[in-house]
């Protein structure tokens, strides 16, 4: 806050003053109070958060703060303990400083009367909320405090900093210093509420566009990977067609390629201890899983270009809500909270052929495929797109999918 703001707002305060005493203590947040100082229809409005530390006047009703306020943390057990009831006998602000002081004349049960001062600290990162005795010690703290006069039971001292050397251009408002604070600070409280949005949604879009372009560009990898059918299918028929005509030397087979014109001959590699018809039959299987993989490949990759297509669009969308502060469209653009969904003790599970079922630490359900056909089963048609796929590269062996507890709510 500005000091000659803050300083217009202890002027006004003190204008209200007549025989005042600490009343009900309302707490809004962690770091906010609204304190009842006995002025008709007003509140002291007390916010300590590091980011905008607020001080002022504020019109409100006591049934709505009933409904807003929270349980008294320990601070503000403590504020009514010590000061409540007190007897509010001066406001002052601290020359060149961001502080306030407010003093109590306080009487117990017995009649013995001292004096306690609520400090206000409006200091930015060292924003803090004290109570003091009659010889400024520190007696509570609203937060953890930090350095030398900052500490319980020590002497108070402002935080460092040379406030005294910054020259703040003039502060102009029209009317009451506490009003102008409220409209600023409203209108500070409501930009800062729609730019974090914002920045979340953005993340969030741009996290799930970069999960489906690497996922895309592992499918193409894939898709690379498994060949073309065809050629797997070619190669079978041919060295079937060979059988009784193909000359091999070790793992080289040399056989006539009916399909291309002149019928050259060509060779191929194929283990010695593997028959032509054996190395036929695992061709034919290569041709199917390539073709199946492709087919399933294909297909997702469609439905991947869609997808990205619709995150690049979004993107482009809150970059133009965020311009426009459109914030009607923005609410359009959140995601709604889920509503939980009641689960049974004895949910019974799927069965899943061919995969074991395991759960983590975490509670995330992980599927581990047996063999190569479960493995092409597991990945191309039980895993969901969101699911994360594992499989060691260039090796031979399981792949896993751990699954995402989000996609199978929504399936549902």
């Amino acid at each position: 806050m500005h000091q000659q703001l803050i300083q217009s707002i202890v002027e006004e305060i003190r204008s209200n003053l007549k025989s005042n005493f600490l009343g009900k203590i309302f707490q809004l947040t962690p770091l906010s109070f609204v304190i009842d100082l006995g002025i008709r229809g007003k509140f002291l409005l007390v916010d300590l958060e590091p980011s905008s530390p607020r001080l002022y006047l504020s019109q409100r009703r006591v049934k709505d703060l009933d409904k807003q306020s929270l349980p008294l943390s320990h601070f503000g057990q403590s504020m009514k303990a010590q000061i409540g009831g007190g007897h509010l006998v001066a406001i002052d602000k601290d020359k060149d400083e961001r502080i306030v002081r407010l003093s109590f004349r306080v009487e117990d049960e017995l009649g013995v009367v001292s004096f306690r001062r609520l400090l206000i600290q409006l200091t930015g990162r060292a924003a803090n909320l004290f109570i003091l005795d009659e010889l400024n010690r520190i007696t509570a703290a609203l937060r953890a405090p930090k350095g030398l006069g900052q500490q319980l039971g020590e002497y108070y001292l402002p935080p460092p900093g040379n406030e005294s050397s910054i020259r703040e251009p003039a502060v102009v408002f029209v009317g009451s210093p506490s009003q102008a604070a409220e409209e600023f600070f409203t209108t500070y409280d409501k930009d800062r509420d729609f730019n974090a949005r914002i920045s979340s949604l953005r993340g969030q879009t741009k996290k799930a566009l970069s999960q489906k372009s690497k996922l895309r560009d592992n499918l193409e990898k894939d898709l690379a990977d498994h060949g073309d059918p065809e050629a797997h299918k070619r190669l079978g028929d041919l060295l079937l067609a060979n059988v009784s005509t193909a000359s091999r030397e070790a793992n080289k087979v040399r056989i006539t390629d009916f399909y291309a014109d002149g019928a050259p001959t060509i060779e191929v590699e194929i283990d010695d201890n593997t028959s032509l018809q054996e190395a036929a039959s695992q061709s034919f299987r290569h041709y199917s899983k390539a073709k199946r993989a492709r087919e399933e490949i294909v297909e997702r990759l469609g439905t991947l270009k869609v997808e990205i297509a619709e995150l690049e669009e979004r993107l482009n969308e809150i970059d133009r809500v965020a311009r426009d502060r459109d914030e009607a469209t923005l609410s359009t653009l959140q995601p709604q909270k889920k509503q939980p969904q009641p689960v049974g003790k004895r949910e019974a599970k799927q069965q899943l052929p061919g995969v074991r079922r395991y759960v983590s630490t975490d509670g995330f359900e992980i599927l581990v495929g047996r063999g190569a056909r479960d493995n092409d089963n597991l990945t191309f048609r039980i895993a969901r797109p969101s699911d994360l796929w594992l499989h060691a590269g260039d090796y031979p062996g399981s792949h896993v999918v751990v699954r995402n507890p989000d996609s199978a709510a929504n399936d549902n």
